[in-house]
């Protein structure tokens, strides 16, 4: 089922577009923020952490997405520059990282016991509630807000590394949205963006066998009118000051039963992106 990014599109996609569709945006302050994604997903808030529930293809997904990103922020970091016993425990150390979209803390919870200050953020206030309450469960200190990326961007407040993890394809206003994002990294500093390529092959496996056949994830999770090709991405990150580091695809394996890196990105891919340093 691989592809280049070129296949046709499914027949209930309007032909010819170019670029992700964005939906009427409000508030006025935050454009990005679609309502109905956020009432969504809020109301599967109470079952983030149920690894055979309706996020189980996240908790599957989730070590590639760690291993990517911690190596990434190594790769990056200054701080991260050890080579002791306790770098090797808490390789991030040092870093103050922040997690757009965070949903329940599926990814701001490992990368918090990685050693990482971690801020992490949810346009819908019960994914909030419920990842501070799972966090706490754990004792794990993680400064989780009821915000989105435009506000903490008006508010001046800039990070070691930026994350918008299987986010993108969600938002009302892509540009708006990357342009809050990319002002929020600190020169120098780190962005990591995952999510979804628009071509058939993604149409077929993550939308028609994910949600309709196979039921990983809830029927509507996904709008393939949203998905973003690799070249539209790499061009929106330089449009907004971060310069592509690497690109990879994410794949599942049915035989092993597990996900891995690929230079395939007809579904799933992620990108390292960098801020010039001052």
């Amino acid at each position: 089922m691989a592809g280049n990014g070129r296949e046709q599109e499914p027949p209930e996609a309007s032909k010819g577009a170019e670029a992700p569709r964005a939906a009427a945006a409000e508030p006025a302050t935050n454009p990005s923020v679609d309502p109905a994604e956020i009432e969504r997903f809020a109301a599967l808030a109470e079952r983030w952490w149920d690894r055979h529930g309706a996020f189980r293809a996240l908790h599957a997904l989730n070590p590639v997405r760690i291993a990517y990103v911690r190596d990434a922020l190594v790769a990056d970091a200054p701080a991260c520059a050890r080579a002791d016993a306790a770098a090797a425990l808490k390789p991030l150390a040092g870093l103050r990282l922040l997690d757009v979209g965070c949903g329940g803390g599926l990814m701001a919870e490992p990368l918090c016991r990685l050693g990482a200050h971690v801020v992490a953020i949810d346009a819908a206030e019960a994914n909030v509630r419920a990842a501070r309450h799972h966090a706490e469960e754990q004792g794990l200190a993680i400064d989780y807000r009821h915000a989105t990326a435009e506000a903490l961007a008006a508010d001046g407040e800039r990070f070691d590394a930026v994350l918008a993890l299987e986010i993108v394809e969600h938002v009302a206003d892509l540009d708006v949205f990357a342009e809050a994002c990319a002002s929020l990294v600190k020169p120098g500093g780190t962005f990591v963006v995952a999510t979804l390529n628009r071509t058939l092959a993604a149409y077929a496996l993550a939308v028609v066998a994910a949600e309709r056949i196979l039921g990983w994830l809830p029927a509507g999770s996904h709008d393939w009118s949203r998905f973003v090709r690799p070249a539209e991405m790499v061009r929106l990150l330089r449009r907004h000051g971060l310069g592509v580091a690497d690109m990879r695809g994410m794949v599942y394996n049915p035989l092993a039963g597990g996900w891995t890196t690929s230079p395939n990105l007809a579904v799933n891919y992620i990108v390292h992106a960098r801020k010039p340093g001052d």
